[in-house]
């Protein structure tokens, strides 16, 4: 999928690299949360395309980027579940696009179906915890010898 958008409804649970465009339908303000690694910094939002929406969990110096109506591209990023439901995180590696309006739905178009996780997939953890370990994986995983421990930031 790398490089090739995937269509919201698409997505599930353990993706990796994936690329999605749609419109930013909610955006949250950035807040502080504990994690397994310390404190991290994050923003939720959701995004909508034809097929569907989906909540998106910004870490770090992506918190609070998004605002509501815009028309955006995220790539690099990758999913996880809570609650049943598929989410994207967008960490370090992601990078966040805006794109021409007229190059995907307008709000009104949206359906409000969201991408569902395979059963039993969200039994363990909390969202938090496992985007967190997801976003540390990532850092731990990086080029050029990117800081792990101490007090380096998710995202």
């Amino acid at each position: 999928m790398e490089g090739d958008r995937t269509r919201i409804m698409d997505l599930k649970e353990g993706l990796r690299n994936i690329s999605i465009s749609g419109r930013v339908l909610e955006a949250g303000e950035p807040k502080m949360v504990e994690t397994k690694r310390g404190p991290a910094t994050l923003s939720e939002a959701v995004i909508g395309d034809e097929s569907g929406r989906v909540k998106v969990t910004l870490w770090g110096s992506h918190a609070g980027t998004l605002k509501e109506g815009e028309a955006v591209k995220i790539e690099g990023a990758w999913t996880t579940s809570y609650r049943g439901k598929v989410q994207v995180n967008v960490g370090r590696e992601s990078t966040i696009e805006r794109v021409e309006s007229d190059e995907v739905p307008q709000a009104s178009d949206i359906p409000e179906e969201m991408p569902e996780a395979s059963i039993g997939a969200s039994a363990r953890g909390s969202r938090i915890g496992e985007a967190a370990s997801e976003a540390s994986e990532a850092v731990a995983t990086s080029p050029a010898g990117a800081a792990v421990g101490g007090g380096s930031s998710l995202g």
